[in-house]
């Protein structure tokens, strides 16, 4: 039996991660902002769900809830830094309170509870950290320039932690799904188009989830499946359309450096300039 804490329960692809763990035998810290949207699965399953209140933004509550976690549960094998927000509109639109909030849950609270769950793990000899992030973390759509800021900001910052703590046994996955069948897009905020902006690239209605091609249950499946191996990879990147989108936009940035051969080695010579 493995230990997992993972945050953000109450929904999608959390909710999904910690029904399937109980449900092979493994036990789950879940984190979440009204435990009682669990009660179904603790009634169920007993002492193998341990739940506490949590708003990842809130960092004294969150470094109290990892240190309660460890401290009661003993060894954490796997940590699963779930909970995130949307917001979709032109980034001109939003308020600033949207956008720190935004920054706040998905960067912020990331970066919080990796830098205490770190300690915990280097103490017990290892663990792994899960990270999720997106196709959205190597390709772009108008109108989730927020979204795609803080999911740019958590991929850079969980790949230069991965060699910072590799010493210590401790793994790293960045796991990048694509547009996959959850609530999180009821949940997302949109905030209308400004007049400059109807009718515009930003000023659409969002894809149906019917037409998402992602499943919720394959994503958890996967993440639990490579999360339990070995030798998890570094990234883990999840549904047809990620691979297709984000393999194509690394060939055209890759062809385009190379282009730039030239230009680039040329920058490292002195440049003289020329008096009048």
């Amino acid at each position: 039996m493995r230990t997992w804490l993972i945050t953000g329960t109450s929904r999608g692809i959390g909710r999904e991660l910690t029904e399937q763990l109980l449900a092979r035998g493994d036990r789950v810290a879940a984190t979440l902002r009204r435990p009682e949207q669990l009660d179904d699965l603790r009634h169920a399953f007993g002492e193998r769900l341990w739940t506490r209140k949590l708003d990842v933004t809130d960092t004294a509550a969150l470094t109290a809830v990892v240190d309660a976690a460890f401290a009661e549960l003993g060894t954490i094998d796997v940590v699963v830094s779930n909970a995130g927000s949307g917001i979709f509109g032109a980034a001109e639109d939003l308020s600033d309170r949207q956008v720190e909030d935004l920054l706040a849950t998905n960067l912020t609270g990331s970066i919080q509870l990796a830098r205490r769950v770190i300690p915990r793990f280097r103490e017990q000899g290892g663990g792994v950290l899960v990270q999720l992030s997106s196709m959205g973390g190597h390709v772009t759509f108008p109108g989730f320039a927020m979204y795609h800021a803080t999911k740019w900001g958590i991929e850079g910052f969980i790949e230069a932690l991965g060699k910072e703590i590799a010493g210590f046994g401790i793994q790293t996955l960045l796991v990048e799904p694509g547009m996959v069948r959850t609530s999180f897009y009821d949940a997302a905020g949109r905030v209308p188009a400004s007049e400059p902006y109807r009718g515009g690239p930003t000023d659409r209605e969002p894809i149906p989830l019917d037409q998402m091609p992602g499943s919720q249950s394959g994503v958890a499946h996967a993440i639990i499946e490579a999360a339990s191996s070995d030798a998890p990879p570094k990234r883990l990147l999840l549904n047809s359309d990620a691979y297709e989108l984000v393999t194509a936009e690394l060939r055209e940035r890759l062809s385009d450096f190379e282009r730039q051969r030239d230009a680039a080695y040329a920058a490292d010579a002195e440049h003289t300039t020329v008096a009048y």
